[in-house]
């Protein structure tokens, strides 16, 4: 059953997700700066997802139920995907010489991968407009990342780990709608998923060698200014105003976040670190911000069509 809430309190979640999540993108790019990216988000997740996971585990201590093995088997999987692939990547890309604003347009693409899984997975049907809607998608990306002009100064690596960023977001979603059991209430879930995802991230870090070539004394205040952002704002206000909002507004109007998000990230990252932006990206971005409005649009359609 949905709450109720109003109006105002409505576009005030809105604006909280808008601005929150679009802003992350700039704190991945100020944090990475001084810190290797695996293991930046490693400490981002498994902090943030102890603080969140506890909170919610303490408040709900009389009815929360401990997560059976299948549960945290179920988590892992989604938290790999979400946070490891998905997250991990976009750290990865930026720390890869792609500016934030260009990682936000990229990720901003979720929707389109989203679409793509369900279709190809799970057999889902697909209105006409949604299929015009990941054309242009496809359109966008290649303005953006076609190899001539002033894009040549994107690293291909950092490009190839932000178009892979999303795959591995919607592959998670996906399971985790359709096929995963996960443990309940969801904000619990949530704080276990980023935990173990940061986790995951840490043993990449290892792997990766990360950690052992990093010197914690070359982190810089800035970086670490950044990283707390991400931690209590990024990912606790963030996530707690976008579970709130999901049992108080429609889901279409919760899902505008994915294309508001990249033109906030590509606003702050133009002013606050000087990213250039040039006419190519500009366009780009225009035609990326139409195609997730597309798709975003009738798919939000279909499923109250459905109901």
């Amino acid at each position: 059953m949905r709450s109720s809430a109003s109006p105002l309190a409505v576009w005030g979640g809105l604006v909280t997700i808008y601005l929150v999540w679009g802003s992350t993108y700039l704190g991945i790019a100020v944090a990475v700066e001084s810190m290797p990216p695996f293991t930046m988000g490693g400490i981002r997740f498994v902090v943030a997802g102890a603080l969140l996971a506890g909170v919610i585990a303490w408040r709900e201590r009389r009815t929360i139920v401990r997560p059976t093995a299948r549960q945290l088997r179920d988590a892992a999987v989604v938290a790999a995907c979400l946070m490891g692939g998905g997250m991990g990547l976009v750290s990865w890309g930026e720390g890869h010489g792609v500016p934030s604003g260009v990682a936000a347009l990229l990720i901003g693409l979720m929707p389109m991968w989203l679409a793509i899984f369900s279709r190809v997975l799970l057999g889902e049907r697909l209105a006409p407009v949604v299929g015009i809607g990941i054309g242009v998608g496809i359109a966008g990306v290649a303005i953006l990342t076609w190899p001539v002009g002033n894009t040549q100064a994107l690293r291909a690596d950092g490009l190839a780990a932000l178009i892979a960023s999303p795959m591995c977001w919607s592959l998670g979603t996906v399971y985790a709608a359709r096929k995963a059991d996960l443990p309940r209430p969801a904000l619990f879930s949530t704080g276990l998923q980023m935990f173990l995802g940061g986790l995951f991230l840490l043993l990449l870090g290892a792997v990766t060698g990360e950690l052992a070539g990093w010197d914690p004394a070359t982190v810089t205040g800035r970086s670490v200014a950044a990283l707390v952002y991400l931690i209590l704002v990024g990912s606790m206000v963030g996530y707690t105003a976008y579970q709130w909002l999901l049992t108080v507004a429609p889901l279409p109007r919760i899902s505008t976040y994915a294309y508001v998000n990249p033109v906030v990230a590509v606003i702050l990252g133009a002013v606050i670190l000087a990213e250039p932006f040039t006419p190519r990206e500009a366009v780009a971005s225009v035609v990326i911000v139409a195609a997730v409005a597309l798709i975003v649009t009738a798919r939000g359609r279909s499923r109250a069509a459905d109901r």
